[in-house]
Formats: C-alpha cells, sequence, structure tokens
C-alpha cells in the first residue's frame, strides 16, 4: 500500500501540466486498481459463503430425506407391531371368553353337585336317625325280652304268657330288620354306588320318568302277554299298578309309548268298566268321556294303541301293559 501511495504521488507531481479532467481520470484508474483485488477478495469470499450455504442446504435436504425415510419405516413397524398386538389381544380375549363359560359350566355343576350332596346328606341324616331309633327299639325290645327270660325263670305259671311275648318280640325284631332291609334295597335301587358315590334317580332303572311318575313300558311276545287281571298283578308286584292317566299331557305321554310293537294289539291301563261306568283302579270315574267314546259294556278294559287313543276290548284279552309309580323326589 505505501509502494502505491508513492507511486500515485509520483503521477501528481509528473502531470502538473495536464488538466484537472485528465488528472481525476487518472486517479480513478489508480484507485480501480487499488481497489479492485480487495473488491475481488470480497466477491471470493461472498461466493464462498454462497458455497457453504448451498452445501449447508443441501445437508439438510440429505438429512430430512434419512429422517422421512426412517419416519417412514417407523410407522410402517408401529402399524405391524399394532395389528400383531390386536391379534395377539383379540385371541387372548376368545380365550378368555372360553375360560368363562367354562367357569360358568363349572360352576353350574358345582351348584348341582352341591344341591345333590345336600339331598343326599338329608337322606343320609333322616336314615341315620331312623337307624338310631331303631337302635333303640331293638334295645328296649332287647331289655324287655331279658325282662321276659326273668320271668320265665321266676314265674312258672307265665312262662306260657312270657314265651308268647316273646316270640311277639321276635317277630317285631324281625319286622324291623326287614324294614330296614326293604328301605336299603329302595337305597340301593334308587340311589346307586357311581365312583364311590350315591347318585340317586327319580326312577329304577328300566322305568320311563314323567312328570312326578315313573313308568315301564311292557312289550310282551305274544306267549307272556296278560289279560287284564294278570297285568295288574304283576304291577303290583313291582309296588306300582296300571297306569292311571290325570291329564292330557299324561294321556299324550302314554299314547306315544304304547309303542307299536308287531304281535301287540295295545297296552293295557288302570281302566275298566264297572256297572256300566269307566272307572279308574283308585276308584275315580272317568270324567273326560272324549278319551274313549266306544260303547260302554260290563267285563270290558281299556288299551292304549299307539297313536289311536284307548280302545275298549275283553278284559280277558291278553295285550301288553304299563305300569306306574311315584317317582322318588331328588
Amino acid at each position: 500500500m505505501a509502494e502505491e501511495e508513492i507511486n500515485y504521488a509520483s503521477v501528481v507531481f509528473k502531470n502538473k501540466t495536464k488538466s484537472r479532467r485528465e488528472a481525476q481520470k487518472e486517479e480513478d484508474i489508480l484507485y480501480d486498481e487499488v481497489k479492485m483485488p480487495q473488491k475481488k477478495a470480497e466477491q471470493a469470499a461472498d461466493d464462498q459463503k454462497a458455497t457453504n450455504k448451498l452445501r449447508h442446504y443441501q445437508l439438510m435436504v440429505c438429512f430430512l430425506g434419512i429422517f422421512c425415510v426412517i419416519l417412514l419405516f417407523s410407522i410402517i413397524a408401529v402399524s405391524v407391531y399394532c395389528a400383531v398386538v390386536t391379534s395377539v389381544i383379540s385371541a387372548e380375549n376368545e380365550q378368555l371368553n372360553s375360560l368363562k363359560n367354562n367357569q360358568t359350566t363349572l360352576l353350574e355343576i358345582n351348584h348341582k353337585l352341591s344341591d345333590l350332596n345336600n339331598t343326599l346328606s338329608s337322606e343320609n341324616e333322616r336314615l341315620r336317625r331312623d337307624n338310631d331309633n331303631q337302635t333303640v327299639i331293638i334295645g328296649n325290645l332287647t331289655k324287655k325280652y331279658n325282662v321276659s327270660e326273668m320271668k320265665i325263670k321266676n314265674l312258672t305259671g307265665e312262662t306260657q304268657q312270657l314265651k308268647t311275648e316273646k316270640d311277639k318280640l321276635t317277630e317285631q325284631i324281625l319286622n324291623i330288620e326287614n324294614n330296614v332291609t326293604v328301605v336299603q334295597q329302595i337305597i340301593d335301587a334308587y340311589c346307586p354306588i357311581k365312583d364311590g358315590n350315591r347318585q340317586c334317580e327319580p326312577c329304577l332303572d328300566g322305568w320311563l320318568h314323567n312328570q312326578s311318575s315313573c313308568y315301564v313300558i311292557y312289550n310282551a311276545d305274544t306267549a307272556d302277554q296278560k289279560t287284564w287281571e294278570e297285568a295288574r298283578q304283576n304291577c303290583t308286584a313291582k309296588n306300582s299298578d296300571l297306569a292311571v292317566i290325570v291329564n292330557e299331557d299324561e294321556k299324550t305321554f302314554i299314547s306315544g309309548n304304547s309303542w307299536n310293537t308287531p304281535g301287540v294289539n295295545g297296552y293295557w291301563i288302570g281302566l275298566r268298566v264297572e256297572n256300566r261306568k269307566w272307572k279308574w283302579i283308585d276308584g275315580s270315574d272317568l270324567t273326560k268321556t272324549s278319551w274313549i267314546t266306544q260303547p260302554v259294556n260290563n267285563s270290558v278294559c281299556a288299551i292304549s294303541v299307539y297313536n289311536q287313543g284307548w280302545k275298549s276290548v275283553s278284559c280277558g284279552n291278553k295285550n301288553g301293559w304299563i305300569c306306574k309309580k311315584a317317582a322318588l323326589s331328588v
């Protein structure tokens, strides 16, 4: 810079004779020569800054593109994850509903078993009390028997009377023991032991249950069919009787179970003519005359025919038969 000023000064001094305009022009040229490198340097600096800004923007655009790609893959991954989680949750909900249904079923079974257990416990308690009472009775009878033995020894005149009393007491003991046996047989028949526990049923094996009664249908072969009286005796031997029908539902049940078996014309029921009136074996009159419309004659009884209603036939004919007795309340 010092050398340039010296040159400028020398130019001024050498050209004192030049015009003011020419001097000014030369001064401008010198000024441009001095300032041009500085402007170029400034222009280069500005270009460098613009280049740096451009690179900066390019980097920002690049990073922004990478970020968008990463964000897109993240969204896809989250969507896949949500779908998997939704599927897992749906499967778990189905399994939970299944478990709830199983729990409800188990609770119902447990409730039924509890009720049955309570019933059996009550029955067991009643039998225990009956057994205790019978034990007391047997003990009392035994005491009376011993007293009777003493009287026999001490009072010879009362020997025969005491012997009679002894026989009566022995008979009572046997009757009590027989009753216990019968009760036990009934319990075993209606409440057989299965898997170590008693399970009671309203009807015996082979009997049909309807409403509060049990029925057994005998569709015997021709050689084994019975008259009305024989059929009733057979039912009586089974602690039952020929079926007495009390309502339309029972009539429908009896008709539907009067099986259409080859060789069987019908099934005896507990209805016959007495004094030209239809009467049930329990002594009641047949009030629903629409149930059997055939003419009433003595010595005729009613049979049930499959899906045909009732017919009157001679009581001496041989047919199948239907027994009925009360169902066990369990």
